[in-house]
């Protein structure tokens, strides 16, 4: 590569983060309408500094507290290209995972980060190897930082569908278990207590929430429906809502949910068969690679 061209391209970048960094500093930050009003709303006083250190996501340190801003004009900036903030609720309320979407977003802008650091070193070693081509370079780094924002969220999804296979896996067997034990004499709260004494897994974990809500003093009928209103799982939804509506209109339970059961196990076979279908295919290629 031809040294004055290199010495040009490396010229730029160093003028581009010098020019943000003082861009970045508190005298030439524009501060926003929430900021110049933030002192006189405040109702409670500041927290300790030595607890800082205990908050999730705080800026605690020198270092921190110089990127922190442009850690969240990244966010925002994010947030406003890849919008779906309610899809994003959706899913991490399906992992039940304590991330806010802010938090969320945070994590992307550091995947990003990581993304377009592994690009300029792949860049530096294709510099070293004779690409002379500042163009490439800076898409090879602009698009190691998509893929590194793009990979956050894909690990979200695959997460989430993850989840979903192995609860509609469990599902037969924790409707049985429920219907049995009503049947057998228990009420929902006590047959909820059972199974999740005797068995373990993320449906089984979601009902021990609801159990943990009822506990605290929500009805059972509201911690359903607020589960049946988190879950992406149709048929889970349907399960949870028959059990809703039986305890809210005095319905027998044991035949509602042997009749649920019944409709799980349906959907599991039917399953089970599409599967086999869709790799019906796939298991003929040995035999024709032999034959």
């Amino acid at each position: 590569m031809n040294p004055l061209l290199l010495g040009g391209v490396l010229g730029a970048v160093a003028a581009a983060g010098l020019l943000l960094a003082v861009l970045s500093l508190p005298p030439l930050r524009r501060p926003t309408m929430s900021d110049r009003i933030a002192p006189y709303l405040a109702d409670a006083g500041r927290p300790s500094r030595l607890l800082a250190g205990a908050v999730p996501g705080s800026a605690t340190g020198p270092l921190g507290r110089l990127t922190a801003p442009l850690v969240r004009d990244a966010v925002r900036f994010v947030d406003k290209v890849m919008g779906g903030r309610g899809s994003v609720e959706r899913r991490l309320a399906a992992l039940s995972c304590p991330l806010t979407v802010d938090q969320f977003r945070v994590e992307q802008v550091l995947w990003g980060s990581l993304g377009a650091a592994i690009g300029a070193g792949i860049g530096v070693i294709a510099v070293v190897l004779g690409q002379s081509n500042p163009f490439i370079l800076i898409l090879l780094v602009l698009g190691s930082a998509v893929a590194g924002v793009l990979g956050r969220d894909w690990w979200l999804t695959q997460a989430v569908q993850k989840q979903e296979a192995e609860i509609i896996a469990e599902f037969p067997v924790v409707a049985e278990m429920l219907a049995l034990s009503v049947t057998a004499g228990e009420s929902p709260t006590g047959a909820i207590d059972r199974i999740t004494t005797l068995a373990h897994g993320p449906l089984v974990g979601q009902l021990s929430g609801v159990l943990a809500e009822t506990r605290a003093g929500t009805p059972l009928l509201t911690a359903l429906t607020n589960l049946r209103d988190r879950t992406r799982l149709e048929p889970l939804a349907r399960f949870l809502d028959g059990m809703a509506v039986a305890i809210e209109r005095g319905t027998p339970l044991a035949d509602v949910l042997r009749a649920q059961a019944a409709d799980v196990r349906a959907l599991s076979k039917r399953q089970l068969l599409e599967s086999g279908g869709r790799k019906e295919i796939a298991m003929m290629v040995p035999v024709n690679m032999h034959s």
